[in-house]
């Protein structure tokens, strides 16, 4: 596990790029379904903050934020960007330990890439205040989209993580039923799961739509109406636990 170079995992590969616009735009949907779930003035972490796209929105929501990142070089940069706007732990989610416990913990995009996914939940759901809530999010392997490219030759399977994926860290390709499966085998019960945006296209092809003017902030909005009725199409899938 500790020989990984986190680093190095969310540089661009020749397959893919580690975000795009779409997922700015999927993360601004999904903080909205979390929305009335969210205590204001509780004290809240986000696992793994990248680029800091989540964080800026989160800080827009919650008072207090610290942000665990794995990689020592996003740490360094979120914490000169971010200032006393937030406090930056840089470590393992299998490692840290916090001082005190937290009211919400965002683990977002996050989940696909551990070693250990059952370890990583038991772990951060323990460091939650009674009611706390845990809200975990990760990439759908029964997006349309994927279903079209496995149609396609171009992914195996809905749930191979492809060479792309691999070099990004991805380590498994969850659907809905195998994340509400490991939550279940972490002794965990989830209060609410679903789906964000319904994906017939993939990131690449939805940032080019978007430049171009042919998909619009109303059709995104239209996806996400339709994610609500058919959510092992979306994008993304979510579960929220409340300890």
């Amino acid at each position: 596990m500790k020989t990984r170079d986190l680093d190095e995992e969310f540089s661009p590969n020749e397959e893919r790029d580690y975000l795009y616009k779409f997922d700015v735009e999927s993360r601004k949907i999904l903080l909205n379904r979390f929305l009335p779930h969210l205590d204001r003035q509780g004290r809240s972490l986000e696992m793994g903050s990248f680029d800091g796209s989540m964080t800026n929105l989160l800080l827009e929501e919650v008072d207090s934020l610290e942000v665990l990142e794995g990689s020592a070089e996003l740490a360094s940069q979120l914490a000169q960007r971010l200032g006393d706007a937030v406090i930056v732990h840089q470590g393992w989610f299998e490692d840290f330990t916090p001082q005190r416990k937290y009211d919400q913990i965002f683990l977002i995009h996050g989940l696909e890439h551990v070693d250990d996914p059952i370890l990583v939940l038991k772990r951060s759901s323990s460091w939650l205040n009674a009611g706390g809530k845990l809200f975990v999010a990760v990439p759908n392997a029964s997006a349309l989209s994927r279903q079209i490219a496995v149609k396609m030759g171009v992914v195996e399977s809905l749930e191979a993580v492809t060479p792309g994926e691999e070099k990004h860290g991805h380590r498994r390709t969850y659907n809905l039923d195998t994340l509400l499966r490991d939550f279940k085998k972490a002794g965990l019960t989830v209060t609410e799961s679903g789906g964000v945006i319904l994906k017939p296209l993939s990131n690449a092809q939805f940032d080019a739509a978007m430049e171009s003017g042919i998909v619009s902030s109303e059709y995104l909005a239209a996806c996400e109406q339709l994610s609500r009725v058919w959510p092992e199409f979306s994008a993304s899938i979510y579960a929220i636990v409340e300890i």
